[in-house]
């Protein structure tokens, strides 16, 4: 089995964090590849952000599909998912959706840890479309005041035990793939289930393909240029 990362921004160090962690957790039973969306903005907050990454993430998939058994888009955004889940007949998964969908599972609420405020809206709108809307506790941002840094893992576990403590949440989600690297030393730490949105999203890629399962195109999906 083969499966596809895309990170749809341009960030390189955030690729390779996000394979080196999804393939520790693949653990060889399975390969994992990663690519960056080259011509994307370096981090995907805003609409302009979104709307940049579609042209390089629908190339990767016209050009990677007969290569792999599945894709996961690797930005906690979700962007252009719906589109790609239209052009691609494999399995393709989107990390926050994989991650929201799992923490609802785990726990009566959850969190989702941002890296500002300024996604939040966003973030607000994406868990409505999932339908969660009354499992999520709230939303921490993880800022000391001095911009965030993805790999601060201090001001993550802080932000994480506020919403554990105030907000009455049973399960943590990192809103950023790039934030996997901590969620073991987290889970240690908080006791809580911690979620990867990559480790989510390749957890369900999985399955799918060992159950011979992929997206609907009767209705919604269906791609009038196949």
């Amino acid at each position: 089995m083969k499966i596809l990362i895309i990170n749809p921004n341009s960030d390189e160090e955030m690729t390779k964090v996000i394979e080196r962690n999804a393939r520790n957790f693949a653990k060889g039973e399975y390969e994992v590849d990663c690519i960056t969306n080259e011509t994307a903005p370096a981090f995907v907050t805003t609409y302009n952000d979104i709307a940049e990454t579609m042209p390089g993430l629908k190339k990767i998939i016209e050009e990677k599909e007969k290569y792999y058994d599945a894709f996961v888009i690797a930005c906690h955004s979700d962007p252009n998912l719906d589109l790609l889940k239209e052009l691609c007949d494999k399995p393709v998964v989107g990390v926050g959706e994989a991650s929201l969908k799992i923490a609802s599972m785990l726990g009566h609420k959850f969190s989702i840890i941002m890296a500002s405020d300024k996604g939040i809206p966003n973030k607000e709108l994406l868990v409505r479309k999932y339908g969660l809307i009354n499992s999520l506790a709230s939303f921490a941002v993880a800022n000391n005041g001095e911009g965030f840094n993805w790999q601060d893992q201090d001001n993550l576990i802080l932000a994480a035990k506020k919403a554990i403590d105030e907000d009455m949440s049973e399960v943590i989600v990192l809103g950023c793939a790039g934030m996997g690297h901590v969620a073991g030393r987290m889970q240690e730490i908080l006791h809580v289930p911690v979620l990867d949105g990559v480790t989510c999203a390749l957890i369900i890629a999985v399955g799918l393909v060992k159950a011979g399962l992929s997206t609907s195109k009767v209705r919604r999906f269906k791609s009038l240029s196949k």
